[in-house]
């Protein structure tokens, strides 16, 4: 099947947001994309200082539309962060995916939030504003089982173990890796977690934009469970698609087993929720 990671131009008008991402959903639909991922943040500026201001509740203005194009298209939809999402006087950072039908078929709120300080470069702290969320999504189609993690979920390895374990064969990570870390990481981590446990990889990025106030690396990726990166955009707004072909994943399975050689008497990983 065909999969379509659209790497948006954000900027700060969220209707204009929502448009252009409506647009290019339709494109990717057009030729033949099955399954549609929007990037972390699609319909608003990236920052603590923006997400009270953003936020809505879920269902509500961008979910809606995203359901009317997923039904529109009849494609899987995966929102990217698409939302801070409010709920019970808290704010999440939250990515909806919606089926053909246009029915919501999982909500994923960002289990790791981003706070990191890196000296000289660069300071982030999403737990300024939001909490995190206490549970794994993952999601079923014609095609294959679908695990979802936000961004920074991306760096813990167990998170993708258990996906892998409950059967996903491809790892959708809507995310925003900044030019301190994505240059030295947004890769590598990519080709790390499809190699640990022989899944597809997808991580969708929004677009460069050099004037905002955080500065997203870009280069949306997709990497087989060889390791390979098999389709990569640069920095600026584009739509990247590639196959996604199970058959190889298969035979990878096969030819190096080392789902079926783990040694489960010695150690494991499990999920608590």
């Amino acid at each position: 099947f065909r999969l379509a990671l659209i790497q948006l131009h954000v900027s700060a008008v969220k209707s204009d947001n929502l448009q252009r991402a409506c647009g290019l959903v339709r494109e990717a639909s057009a030729k033949g994309a099955k399954v549609v991922a929007l990037p972390e943040c699609f319909n608003s500026p990236y920052g603590t200082q923006y997400f009270k201001e953003y936020a809505e509740k879920i269902p509500g203005e961008s979910t809606q539309k995203l359901s009317e194009v997923a039904k529109e298209c009849s494609i899987y939809l995966i929102g990217g962060r698409s939302i801070p999402e409010e709920d019970g006087g808290k704010l999440y950072n939250t990515c909806t995916v919606f089926g053909p039908d246009g029915a919501m078929l999982a909500k994923h709120r960002k289990v790791h939030l981003f706070d990191i300080n890196v000296p000289g470069k660069i300071q982030f702290k999403e737990s300024e504003t939001l909490s995190p969320g206490n549970s794994f999504s993952m999601f079923d189609t014609p095609y294959c089982k679908v695990g979802l993690g936000i961004c920074y979920d991306m760096r813990f390895a167990e998170m993708a173990q258990i996906y892998g374990q409950k059967g996903c064969q491809l790892l959708i990570y809507p995310g925003a890796f900044n030019l301190t870390t994505g240059p030295a990481h947004w890769e590598l981590l990519q080709r790390g977690r499809a190699v640990d446990n022989q899944v597809y990889v997808a991580a969708v990025s929004p677009a460069r934009d050099e004037k905002a106030s955080y500065v997203a690396w870009g280069h949306s990726t997709v990497v087989n469970p060889w390791g390979e990166v098999i389709a990569k955009a640069g920095a600026e707004e584009t739509v990247v698609y590639t196959d996604i072909d199970l058959k190889k994943l298969a035979e990878i399975r096969q030819q190096i087993p080392i789902l079926n050689q783990k040694r489960c008497d010695l150690y494991g990983v499990e999920m608590k929720k």
